[in-house]
């Protein structure tokens, strides 16, 4: 038969006779299995409880003659945790009892008025009150420990709207202690308030009890700690209801959310700004532009998009570096939002395009006043890393509604205005005109054909002589660019060169035109012709670029040309433009054995110290002085100054334009060394040029 396994009693008694009734009623247990022990104080049960396990504490409450009530209990708790207590009472104890019940005791019995069936009944009830008691504190402490070591904070109250629980986080998050907070009112440690409004919020215990299981505290939401710090939490604030379902109290989770509010606030900042300069970008530009029309639709208040392209940004970049171009474009950045209202928006668009939106204008003559005072802010010195850097700008300005009802068609019709302004000569602005678009269109498609046509071979050069004054001789060649599409047919080079340095093409066509140049040089003289030099025109851009030195030297390695034979020529203007740089480039090609030509000379209004500084070896006197000689003395005037002063610095002189007999006359009275125009001859292909020097030696 199987025996219930033996629970072990400890009775402290000092009453013999008590101790034997007790006895002897553990003796008459029936199928109950307790095993009885008694001591007669609480120092023998101290001693006892240290080695021995008791499931039952039998303690006579007041009968101890070195302990008695509370302090007896305790005693028995600090002895023996895993023992339940039964008290052993007088008639005149029971609330003592009652109380003892609260504070931990398992049961009691009142002396005098005990059964065998009552103490049986008692020992095993306080058995398994204490078997529950274990139960319920080891999940109690479970859900501690748990919300102890989850990342979020949890704050529990009673119905009353008292805190009755804080985790460490929530302590931390707070500033309050668990000690400072239980039972005083939710408020007191969480005080929130609605970002959006700065309004107090709702106390969420209130929110829990009336609206559900599940709720949320209102969107940027911000908890003020107790030290004044504040810090953006998210959370949910649920019911707390007892076994049978009524409310008892809530529980608020919630996280400190600062960090990824942060972050969240940075990543849509870049989405929408600059990270270069700060400013608005073109998809935030979009975006406030089409909220404006939204809201002007009905009164039609007009707006203006200045669309703002820097001169000359590329060379400064490339020349001067990365980090200076990037500095200076915030310098650009902080001078545009200077020019203008804080209702207005200054946005970069990318590279060296800004656009300005003007919100609200009185008058369209609003748009050119500040156009004007952005050219003159753009224009003034820049200071960056030290040294003084000066850039112009080019405007294009469209007009709501008249130029354009939505962001798109505004920026385009800007952007359009923009390159007719560069094309009068930069440093100005344009409002957009409907003709605009059509050149726009005729502009893009050469653009387009352009990018096509070394693929297409639709290029070709001609060659202009150059005479020696005094002997008559073809001395040089000028290679001159031609294109034959094949429906605009030619196409003039004042129209498409000015496309092709703008869109980048004039790289690879540069390179085209000189290696063709160099090419055709060498083949003449392989022709049994005598050497002669080739001239060939070189613009800013691919003077600024890295690779034109190496691109030089690698043609003339190719083709087999003598570098002495090579005449590169830059324009006057673009020489003072690109002064410093320019100058690196051109000694270098000069230390290679290539000559420089200043073409154009007289109209770029350089000085004496430029010529002198300037790696040259020839002056080119523009064709409208040459022009000028039979009908305006003072052009006369120039000419021979220019010969003068090219001779006086050792130059090789180039009249360009020689048109008369009468020009050649002055010419060769001045000394001047060469020239070239339709006198001589007009442009023409190598068969023909090659005859033209056939023709010399017969």
């Amino acid at each position: 038969m199987n025996r219930r396994p033996i629970k072990s009693v400890l009775l402290i008694l000092n009453d013999h006779e008590e101790a034997r009734q007790i006895g002897e009623m553990f003796n008459d247990q029936g199928l109950y299995s307790f095993a009885l022990n008694r001591v007669e104080c609480m120092a023998e049960a101290e001693e006892y409880l240290k080695v021995q396990s008791v499931s039952v504490v039998l303690l006579d409450l007041y009968g101890c003659p070195d302990a008695t009530g509370s302090e007896a209990i305790n005693r028995v708790h600090a002895a023996g945790q895993s023992a339940s207590i039964v008290l052993l009472i007088g008639p005149q104890d029971e609330d003592v009892a009652v109380r003892a019940l609260e504070e931990g005791v398992q049961d009691y019995l009142v002396k005098g008025q005990i059964e065998s069936q009552e103490l049986m009944r008692a020992m095993r009830n306080s058995v398994a009150r204490k078997i529950m008691e274990i139960k319920l504190f080891n999940e109690m402490n479970r859900a501690r420990i748990t919300l102890e070591c989850i990342g979020d904070a949890v704050i529990c109250t009673d119905l009353g709207g008292n805190i009755t629980f804080l985790n460490a986080i929530a302590e931390r998050m707070t500033g309050c202690s668990l000690m400072d907070a239980v039972g005083r009112p939710l408020t007191d440690s969480f005080r929130i308030i609605d970002a959006a409004t700065g309004d107090i919020a709702d106390n969420p215990t209130k929110q829990a009890f009336a609206q559900g299981p599940l709720n949320h505290l209102p969107v940027n939401c911000i908890l003020t700690r107790r030290d004044g710090h504040q810090i953006f939490i998210e959370d949910s604030v649920a019911p707390i209801r007892d076994s049978s379902g009524v409310e008892a109290g809530s529980v608020l989770v919630f996280r400190d959310v600062t960090e990824q509010r942060t972050l969240a606030e940075q990543i849509t900042h870049l989405a929408e700004h600059d990270s270069l300069t700060g400013l608005p970008n073109r998809l935030l530009l979009s975006d406030r532009l089409g909220q404006l029309i939204s809201q002007e639709s009905r009164r039609m208040s007009p707006m203006a998009v200045l669309f703002l392209d820097l001169d000359g940004f590329k060379y400064i970049n490339d020349s001067l570096g990365h980090s200076t171009g990037d500095l200076l474009l915030q310098s650009v950045a902080k001078r545009l939002q200077g020019c203008v209202r804080a209702m207005d928006t200054v946005s970069r668009q990318g590279g060296d395009e800004f656009v300005v939106l003007l919100h609200d204008l009185q008058s369209p003559e609003y748009a050119s006043l500040t156009a004007t005072r952005i050219l003159k802010s753009v224009t003034d010195p820049h200071t960056i890393n030290g040294q003084e850097l000066q850039i112009t700008a080019s405007i294009g300005i469209s007009v709501y509604p008249d130029d354009g009802q939505d962001a798109e068609t505004l920026v385009k019709n800007a952007d359009t205005a923009m390159y007719q302004a560069k094309e009068n000569g930069r440093q100005n602005f344009r409002f957009f005109k409907p003709e605009m678009n059509v050149q726009a269109v005729a502009r893009q498609s050469m653009e387009t054909d352009l990018r096509r046509v070394l693929d297409r071979h639709e290029l070709s050069l001609h060659y202009q002589p150059i005479i020696n004054i005094k002997s008559g001789s073809i001395t040089g060649a000028e290679a001159l660019l031609r294109w034959i599409h094949p429906t605009r047919g030619a196409v003039v080079p004042g129209v498409f060169i000015p496309v092709a340095e703008d869109s980048g093409m004039i790289l690879a066509i540069g390179a085209w035109v000189l290696r063709e140049a160099c090419t055709q040089a060498r083949a003449w003289m392989d022709a049994g012709m005598r050497p002669i030099t080739m001239a060939v025109n070189v613009s800013a851009l691919q003077l600024r670029n890295e690779d034109f030195l190496q691109s030089v030297t690698a043609i003339l390695d190719e083709t087999g040309l003598n570098s002495d034979l090579l005449d590169i020529e830059v324009t006057e203007s673009a020489l003072m433009e690109r002064y410093k740089f320019g100058a690196t480039t051109l000694k270098a090609l000069r230390e290679r054995g290539v000559h420089v030509a200043v073409d154009d000379f007289g109209m770029g209004f350089s000085s004496l110290s430029f010529l002198q500084n300037f790696p040259l070896d020839v002056l080119k006197i523009d064709q409208s002085f040459i022009r000028q000689i039979s009908a305006a003395p003072f052009d006369r005037n120039i000419v021979s100054t220019i010969i003068n002063l090219g001779q006086s610095l050792k130059l090789r002189v180039i009249a360009e334009g020689v048109e008369s007999a009468q020009d050649l006359a002055f010419l060769k009275a001045q000394d001047c060394d060469e020239a070239q125009g339709f006198y001589f001859s007009q442009p023409v292909t190598a068969a023909k040029f090659a005859e033209l020097r056939r023709m010399q030696v017969n």
